[in-house]
């Protein structure tokens, strides 16, 4: 199919795509990269009165870590966070390589996949997972976005209508922090049936703070809070793990579909935090005050 007829608008400058925005509101979409807004079109999923390209505006492509924090632009691609984050924050690295296919990810923006907010992606769970915040910007000003509200609903957030992320920042891991990841799909780079992120710090031979999130589960990625409480200040046990795990799982709400029955992604569920919660401890520096 073709998409349905649609103006299209080319700003140079982060002012003129706000007035874009305040102009047109909900009749406007954002392009950056395009991975997700082009197919809807295609199939009519979304019929928006105006295209907004915000490609010509080179002050969102930035990418930058200062003092525990990475600072992601708008318009920074999904592979190059993959090939930042290989070397400086694996975990981001790993689940980046299970997003669609490299030439997806060439074109693919993180912000981009934020803002999608499909339930399923890779992303969205490990911005939720490493405590991001989304710089979000109107004509009214700049607000941040924590994670935990930034995400509403299957494909819906809490970003108004004439609002752009310009940036999103990340909460790096303290030093020596260990990491686990897992993901099943049908095929590599289908979006996840269900998936899992994991970060873990030791101390003195104990969980000194976990965190759990999962995706593919739910309407919205999910942190597991009560299976993190119970992780923290415990000798990382494979019977603590487990518990833990299945914790997590039952703290899911799942829907069954064509791909997969609830029951079926709560028990993955279990068995992926479990797998994760080991490679995050066996990854992890033991620090000894």
């Amino acid at each position: 199919m073709k998409p349905a007829p649609f103006d299209y608008l080319d700003p140079r400058s982060l002012p003129e795509t706000l007035q874009h925005l305040r102009q047109h509101g909900d009749d406007a979409k954002i392009l950056a990269g395009g991975q997700s807004l082009l197919p809807m079109l295609n199939l009519r999923l979304a019929r928006p009165a105006v295209v907004v390209d915000i490609n010509g505006i080179p002050a969102l492509d930035t990418l930058s870590a200062e003092r525990g924090v990475l600072r992601v632009g708008a318009l920074v691609r999904q592979r190059r966070f993959e090939r930042w984050a290989t070397e400086h924050l694996p975990l981001v690295g790993a689940a980046l390589r299970l997003v669609g296919h490299a030439a997806i990810r060439n074109r693919g923006t993180v912000a981009g996949s934020l803002s999608h907010a499909d339930p399923a992606a890779e992303l969205p769970a490990l911005f939720l997972c490493l405590d991001g915040t989304a710089v979000a910007v109107s004509l009214k000003g700049e607000r941040t976005i924590a994670a935990h509200d930034l995400f509403q609903g299957p494909l819906t957030t809490s970003l108004a209508s004439d609002e752009i992320v310009t940036e999103t920042r990340w909460s790096l891991p303290a030093s020596g922090a260990g990491w686990g990841f897992h993901e099943v799909a049908r095929r590599h780079g289908d979006f996840a049936l269900v998936g899992v992120a994991t970060v873990v710090t030791l101390q003195d031979g104990r969980i000194a703070a976990a965190r759990i999130a999962l995706f593919g589960a739910g309407p919205t990625p999910v942190r597991a809070r009560h299976a993190e409480q119970a992780l923290s200040g415990g000798v990382p046990t494979p019977e603590r793990m487990r518990d833990a795990a299945r914790a997590a799982a039952d703290s899911l709400d799942p829907q069954s579909d064509i791909h997969a029955s609830a029951a079926y992604r709560k028990r993955v569920a279990a068995t992926l935090t479990e797998r994760a919660l080991v490679d995050a401890v066996a990854r992890a520096k033991d620090y000894r005050a």
